[in-house]
């Protein structure tokens, strides 16, 4: 009898325990399911929207690092930096070996000016040599050094990023705003200039250049420059205001 009875009781642990594996799959299914909603919405750059979705699947999967890293996105797009940093840590205390989060979490730890950190955390990247992407590191080391003006460490890192992917903008960009701190301002248009013939969409060489005619105190080609940043500039960005705001002053 009492074996019977021990039998019995395996028994139902076994499909108690086969229940709650079907119902964990089915929860985690649902839960991809909504992230890929969110992360449509992010994609749009509606943050408040994948907000809302990536909380609710966080709710069914809340160890699901990937989750955790949409939402750590989510709230950079929500100027929620320190809640991002929260985020993408968590994906990494579930998954140590996420690069991309580590990555994402470097990008947030710039934007909350925390330089020495980020610089830090953009190294553990690079030591992945696997990563796909090593431009997006080697960058924004240049942009974390560039704030604390160490100018020749800054451009060591852009020049790096450019011979990963030589087009590469926020190099680019880095390079030019460097130029321009550092006084050399002609060479920066000249940068620019050639740069943009190459991609003559890129908004935001419109916007450097601008600056740099400005500088130069080319008054004429700096209005020309910012209205075509204007004009490509997405309405109501930042971008497309900031334009707007040096049109009125310099007419």
């Amino acid at each position: 009898m009492k074996t019977k009875l021990f039998i019995l009781i395996c028994i139902c642990a076994v499909t108690a325990s086969c229940t709650t594996t079907v119902q964990t799959q089915k929860q985690n299914k649902i839960a991809q399911a909504i992230k890929k909603e969110g992360d449509v919405f992010q994609v749009q750059g509606n943050y408040t929207a994948a907000l809302n979705k990536l909380l609710e699947a966080e709710k069914m999967a809340p160890d699901d690092p990937y989750i955790q890293n949409s939402l750590g996105l989510a709230y950079m797009g929500k100027e929620r930096d320190d809640m991002a940093i929260k985020a993408f840590d968590k994906a990494l205390s579930i998954k140590p070996d996420y690069t991309e989060a580590m990555n994402n979490l470097g990008a947030a730890y710039l934007r909350d000016e925390k330089f020495d950190t980020a610089i830090k955390t953009f190294n553990k990247v690079l030591e992945d040599i696997t990563y796909p992407t090593p431009h997006y590191p080697l960058a924004n080391i240049g942009w974390a050094q560039l704030a604390q003006n160490n100018y020749a460490v800054a451009q060591k890192y852009f020049f790096k990023a450019l011979r990963e992917v030589p087009g590469f903008i926020p190099a680019i960009h880095g390079l030019a705003q460097l130029y321009m701190q550092t006084g050399q301002t002609d060479r920066a248009v000249a940068y620019l200039e050639k740069h943009i013939k190459r991609a003559p969409e890129t908004t935001i060489f419109h916007k450097d250049l601008a600056q740099a005619y400005e500088a130069c105190g080319k008054t004429r080609q700096a209005i020309k420059a910012w209205q075509v940043t204007k004009q490509l500039a997405p309405e109501h960005s930042s971008l497309y205001y900031k334009a707007e705001q040096r049109l009125l002053e310099l007419q």
